[in-house]
């Protein structure tokens, strides 16, 4: 799984860090997203890909591999 985030396309809206924290978060600033990790374990996978899914602004974006 590789991971991709459009910043410019965030809208803060933070549902990424609630459902996968190990692998996003948000700069203090403006609560845009961070990627923390691009390419994270199986073991967050499903996370990820809900975290897309729940992207109000669609920023996310995953490649299976």
């Amino acid at each position: 799984m590789k991971i991709t985030v459009d910043e410019p396309k965030c809208v803060a809206a933070g549902q990424c860090v609630l459902i996968a924290p190990d692998v996003f978060d948000q700069r203090e600033e403006d609560g845009i997203v961070v990627l923390l990790a691009e390419d994270p374990g199986a073991d967050q996978h499903q996370a990820v890909r809900e975290s897309a899914l729940a992207c109000p602004a669609s920023a996310i974006h995953v490649a299976e591999q």
